[in-house]
Order: structure tokens, then C-alpha cells, then sequence
């Protein structure tokens, strides 16, 4: 752990070095929210109002880029039992501009100062929403203040880090989170339940397909082609959701793993870090899957193939607009499930802070992401040999 409060901004100018200044410019020239009136129509059963102010937890956003702006920022405007009562950055500007369309003041913009944020009675919970490399030591910070933590996927780029991080947690007696969102996203919500209601029969073999195109260009893209910042490529970044997915849906973790990486040939996107993954899986009770990661092209897709019925998720896992289409053995379509309305960010993090309120368990525990971190780290050891390797689980 650092002993300096950390500072991010400086950090990633010097990570991102080889790839000029546009990092610090493209943050800065973001443009924050539209300054709107966040309340709701009157409740519905499913949708209810938020809870009293003085009972909701006020959450800390430490990380405060296109993310953060436009999904997990709403994101707690929409949940029941949170409010925003802080920004953590290193950029004073963005954080005015931010803070401002929030009602915000200026008392509730932290830098990377915990010592600061540990006086702050009126946060709760930080929200880490930084590059991989950096979560470590904000989150142990973060608990050495006193407070809750919820954390961006993947935990962190090695498995002792995310230990140090789980200790961290229990040392302060506060509660650690991952932020995996599509356990809360109700058409993979209802894809689970289906499977567990046995509807889809014996599910014998799954796939998922998550690719997306990277653009240097973009400041959202540039830390994630330094492996020093993501550890690693398309895989740890968006083949994470397939392999955390598959073992949700199936109920176990992968016995042994193989993987292979590739990259077009000479592509500066790709000095350091992979741009294509395939995985195959094999579970103890005989299942196998497929696990697919790209930087190119759009495709957001789970497969549970069963022998009654085939779940298909297309798209799994964006922010909005995914989809559950269910096929049966005879090649007709199933009835279309009604389309569910609740919001999976609003709903992870009214998760937490009802783990917290009232002393439940966490879906998605630091335990989660670990065990994801480590299955990471020997499918990346399986790339380098050609062999399979088995994970102990």
C-alpha cells in the first residue's frame, strides 16, 4: 500500500506517455451531465420511491470519467437507498463542472486525500471507478477511512492484490463489493431463473461472445493498451463479463482452463496487450463452455444451450437494451418474456446498501473477484504454454 495519497492524474499522464498528451485533454473536455431534476413519476410496485433522505447512504464516486458520468452517477440518482455526497478526482475542473449539475458543493469534492474523506460523515460508500492498476490502493484507503467500498471490475490486475484488498475490508469491519452489474440485469436475472426452475433442462454447454472496438482516440481506451494500467487486454476487460456470466449461470467454476491471444500484426492498439482471447472451459460435473473476447466489431452474448430450451442473451450485458430469447429443442420460439424495467445500476447499488443497513450478504463479494482474477491469471498462464491447466476448483 502507498503511503502518499495517490495522485491519479499524474499517474496516468505518465502511464500514458507513449501515447501523447490527449489523455489529460480528452478527460478534461468531457462534458458533464445535463443539469435535470433526477425525481420520478408517481412509484409503481416494482419501481417504489426512494426512501427518506436521512436514511439513504451517501456514496462517493472516486473516478469521475465517461463512466462514471453517464451510468453509475445516474446510476445512484436512481437507486432507493443512495445518494452522491462526493466526487473523488484529481481534476478540479471536471469536478466543478460535475459536482454543479449534482448540487454538489464544493465540500463535497475530494482529491485522492482519504485523510480528508475519513472527516466526511456524509459518505458512506466509495465507488472506485478507476483503471485496474489503480483500485488497489484507493480501496484499501478507502477503508482505512472508515468507509464501505464498491469496486469496478476486474478487482485488481493480480490475485494478491485483490487478497490485500479483501483483508483491507475485514481489518476496518466494512463491507467490499464488485461491481457486477449484470447479476443485477433483469433479463439475466430471469435467464437464471428459468435455468434454475429447470425450464431449459440439462444445460450441458454455454457461450459467451463479448468484443468491442478500441479507439486510441478515445481517452476511455488509452490506459486499457498499457498493460501497466489494465493488466492485460480485451480478456480482463470485457471477457470477464463471459467468464464470471457462465459460471453465475452454471452454477460452478471451471475445473481447468485453456486460452489462446492474438493480435493483428503490427497494430499499435495492440503493443502491449491482446486484442483477441478464446477460452474453453471444462467444469467439474462435465460441462464445457466457450468464452470469447475481442476489440473489434459489437457482439454482448451469452448462450445457455440446454435440452429442452436454449437462453440466448443478445445483447447480455451493455448498459440498456438487452434482451432474452428463449428457443426450444424443436427449433420453435419460446414465449417472449415480459420486459423488466428495473434499473441494473440502481439495483447493484441498492444491493450494497442494503448489505449494509441490514448486515446481509453480498452477491458479488471481494471473494468473486478474486476467484475471477485467479481463473484470469491461469488462462493467460495457458497462453503462454499451449497446455491446459487446471485451477484446483
Amino acid at each position: 500500500m502507498q503511503t502518499e495519497p495517490l495522485q491519479r492524474r499524474a499517474f496516468l499522464q505518465a502511464s500514458v506517455l507513449g501515447l501523447g498528451a490527449s489523455l489529460a485533454g480528452a478527460a478534461l473536455g468531457q462534458e458533464a451531465p445535463p443539469n435535470r431534476l433526477t425525481g420520478r413519476p408517481a412509484p409503481e410496485e416494482d419501481n417504489p420511491l426512494p426512501i427518506a433522505s436521512q436514511d439513504q447512504l451517501g456514496w462517493a464516486v472516486a473516478g469521475v470519467g465517461h463512466f462514471a458520468q453517464n451510468w453509475a452517477i445516474p446510476g445512484i440518482a436512481k437507486a432507493r437507498r443512495a445518494k452522491l455526497a462526493g466526487l473523488i478526482t484529481g481534476s478540479p475542473d471536471k469536478a466543478a463542472r460535475v459536482g454543479a449539475a449534482y448540487g454538489l458543493g464544493e465540500d463535497a469534492v475530494h482529491g485522492y486525500d482519504m485523510k480528508r474523506l475519513a472527516d466526511d460523515d456524509s459518505v458512506d460508500v466509495v465507488y472506485v471507478i478507476t483503471p485496474n492498476a489503480l483500485h488497489e490502493d484507493l480501496v484499501i484507503r478507502a477503508f482505512e477511512a472508515g468507509k464501505h467500498v464498491m469496486c469496478e471490475k476486474p478487482m485488481a490486475p493480480t490475485p494478491a492484490a485483490c487478497q490485500r484488498m479483501i483483508d483491507a475490508g475485514k481489518a476496518a469491519g466494512r463491507k467490499l463489493m464488485v461491481a457486477y452489474r449484470a447479476h443485477f440485469e433483469p433479463y439475466n436475472q430471469l435467464a437464471k431463473d428459468r435455468m434454475a426452475a429447470g425450464d431449459l433442462g440439462e444445460v450441458w454447454y454455454a457461450a459467451s461472445d463479448h468484443h468491442r472496438p478500441m479507439d486510441l482516440g478515445d481517452a476511455r481506451d488509452q490506459w486499457r493498451a498499457k498493460k501497466a494500467l489494465a493488466g492485460g487486454g480485451s480478456l480482463v476487460d470485457i471477457g470477464i463479463y463471459g467468464l464470471n456470466g457462465l459460471i453465475w449461470f452454471l452454477g460452478e467454476a471451471p475445473s481447468r482452463v485453456r486460452g489462446t491471444l492474438s493480435s493483428p500484426p503490427g497494430d499499435p492498439r495492440f503493443a502491449e496487450v491482446e486484442a483477441f482471447a478464446r477460452v474453453e472451459l471444462d467444469f467439474p460435473s462435465g460441462r464445457s463452455a466457450v468464452i470469447s473476447s475481442g476489440y473489434t466489431g459489437s457482439v454482448k452474448r451469452i448462450d445457455l444451450v440446454g435440452e429442452k430450451v436454449t437462453a440466448t442473451l443478445n445483447p447480455a450485458t451493455e448498459y440498456r437494451g438487452n434482451a432474452l430469447h428463449l428457443v426450444s429443442a424443436d427449433g420453435t420460439d419460446a414465449p417472449k418474456p415480459e420486459q423488466p424495467s428495473e434499473s441494473q445500476f440502481g439495483a447493484e447499488i441498492d444491493h450494497l446498501c442494503q448489505a449494509v443497513q441490514e448486515g446481509t450478504e453480498i452477491l458479488t463479494p471481494g471473494e468473486m473477484g478474486l476467484r475471477d482474477v485467479e481463473l484470469l491469471t491461469a488462462i493467460y498462464r495457458s497462453a503462454e504454454t499451449g497446455d491446459w491447466v487446471e485451477t484446483g476448483r
